[in-house]
């Protein structure tokens, strides 16, 4: 998959000696993201930036189908011989959206926004920076943020903040709002820290179960 799709990028940026003139990367097309779907696929979204800090344009999407979602990272590269872009990484979000993911790549930082479920809904919110390791680019988690809590107010929420950089974790109960109030009410945050470990996109911890971890943590 990812020779096909360094491959793509290569018809579609060329080829390009160092010494030659340094014009940015166009991003990856939308007919080359079609071009690398299968059957029943779709894309949901899409953003470009600069996440990996060489001034050429990466790519991030999200591919859907009627049971799964994907969102992938191209990153751009450039080598002595050629320049392209490659799989920086690739992370499964829930596959019941309500509505398109929100993608932002601002100073180099990738923050996914997804919420999914139904009447009990779970908020979501990703972030990543891309890193280089000793095999290829990767996206680390610098950040994880969830909320799971009813859209009718049906029931009481809970929200957590999770800088993975750090290891400081915030959490709150929320609360069902009584008559006159227009949302939750936010009681009880509690702060705590764990040791600081680097997790890379494919290996995000799901949510939800983060959100029950630390709650039981507490």
């Amino acid at each position: 998959m990812r020779n096909a799709m360094v491959m793509a990028a290569l018809l579609l940026t060329g080829t390009a000696h160092a010494t030659e003139d340094r014009t940015a990367m166009p991003p990856v097309t939308d007919e080359m993201l079609k071009g690398w779907l299968e059957r029943g696929e779709e894309i949901e979204t899409r953003a470009d930036g600069d996440l990996n800090g060489d001034g050429d344009t990466d790519t991030v999407y999200v591919v859907a189908s009627p049971d799964a979602r994907t969102l992938r990272v191209m990153l751009s590269y450039r080598s002595d011989v050629d320049i392209g872009h490659e799989i920086g990484g690739e992370l499964k979000l829930e596959p019941l959206p309500i509505g398109p993911a929100e993608l932002k790549i601002a100073k180099g930082v990738l923050t996914i926004r997804d919420l999914t479920g139904g009447s009990t809904a779970l908020s979501a919110t990703y972030r990543y920076r891309a890193v280089r390791t000793a095999e290829r680019p990767r996206m680390r988690l610098i950040g994880l943020d969830a909320t799971v809590y009813s859209r009718t107010f049906a029931h009481e929420g809970r929200e957590m903040s999770w800088n993975v950089a750090t290891g400081d974790i915030n959490t709150t109960k929320l609360t069902v709002p009584t008559t006159g109030d227009r949302g939750y009410k936010r009681l009880h945050t509690r702060r705590f820290s764990q040791p600081a470990r680097t997790i890379y996109m494919e290996e995000t911890p799901d949510p939800e179960a983060e959100l029950v971890r630390v709650a039981k943590a507490e």
